[in-house]
């Protein structure tokens, strides 16, 4: 018979369950109460996210004049496919605003938004003037981009590719 004087039903598995499940789930909620007020900041995000690498507005004013005045024109030939772990030949072909070659040192940066460790720089070689080659063999499948970075003397110009996929097999 079940009164209030019978304690027997604190002795029931089910009962004792459902007390030890509640016990768990305020202490994991107390836990990550004290760590979210816990007086150390997380490493997971940077105190100066918000300003770190970024350039003032002037300064990317400043950059944005500099490639519109140089007007150089890239043109890339890249293949159809591009398979995971296999070498790519890419040819780059860069002329000057009046379509003459410009001779330089090229590098490119393969961007990968998914996971910067992956990120690399190939330099390319120029086998005729204006006219680079390279190998880029890309490590992982996914979205790539490539960052396409020459310098002449002291003229920089940069110009980025849109996404493409790399495969993992044909």
């Amino acid at each position: 018979m079940i009164s209030q004087s019978n304690k027997s039903g604190l002795r029931n598995p089910w009962v004792l369950g459902m007390m030890a499940l509640i016990a768990v789930v305020l202490s994991v909620n107390a836990t990550f109460i004290w760590f979210a007020t816990k007086e150390t900041r997380s490493t997971l995000v940077e105190r100066d996210y918000k300003t770190k690498d970024r350039k003032s507005n002037e300064e990317v004013l400043s950059e944005l004049r500099t490639q519109q005045a140089l007007s150089w024109q890239t043109e890339i030939k890249k293949p159809a496919a591009i398979v995971m772990g296999t070498p790519t030949s890419y040819e780059i072909g860069i002329k000057d605003r009046d379509g003459a070659p410009v001779s330089g040192a090229l590098e490119v940066v393969a961007y990968r938004a998914s996971d910067a460790s992956k990120d690399f720089a190939t330099s390319f070689r120029e086998v005729a003037p204006g006219r680079y080659q390279g190998y880029i063999n890309f490590p992982l499948k996914g979205y790539w981009e490539l960052h396409i970075r020459v310098q002449r003397g002291e003229e920089k110009f940069a110009v980025n590719t849109a996404k493409f996929m790399v495969a993992e097999t044909l």
